[in-house]
């Protein structure tokens, strides 16, 4: 299985791995599954650390291949879906996240409710 996984999810699984519920951790070390950043996850994190709404002391995408995890580029693509995608939620990252998993055909891993009401499939 195809899995994208949300900002929070990444940011849980290199500093915060208590936060995952075990259904998560246990789909995120399945060999079966191949796990996905995003590029707009580390747009998104570098953004946030600039304005000073996230600290933290590592480099992301270096984290992310130490962490096993591949890294997935924002394709011109993957933007599509956002023409007809309904505003249930504003964010515009996570909107790109949602976008790419529908173009790609991923799942999409999240706890962020607001998933649940585009037409993507989450986990």
């Amino acid at each position: 299985m195809n899995i994208i996984i949300d900002t929070h999810i990444f940011l849980w699984i290199v500093s915060e791995p208590q936060k995952l519920s075990s259904k998560q951790s246990e789909i995120l070390n399945n060999p079966k599954n191949s796990i996905f950043v995003s590029s707009i996850t580390f747009v998104e994190i570098m953004i946030k650390v600039s304005i000073g709404k996230l600290k933290i002391d590592f480099v992301p995408i270096d984290m992310a291949k130490s962490s096993g995890l591949n890294i997935l580029g924002f394709l011109a693509e993957d933007s599509l879906a956002l023409a007809n995608m309904p505003f249930h939620h504003r964010d515009p990252f996570d909107r790109m996240l949602i976008s790419q998993s529908i173009n790609l055909d991923y799942y999409l891993m999240s706890d962020d409710g607001k998933f649940k009401d585009y037409n993507c499939k989450l986990i």
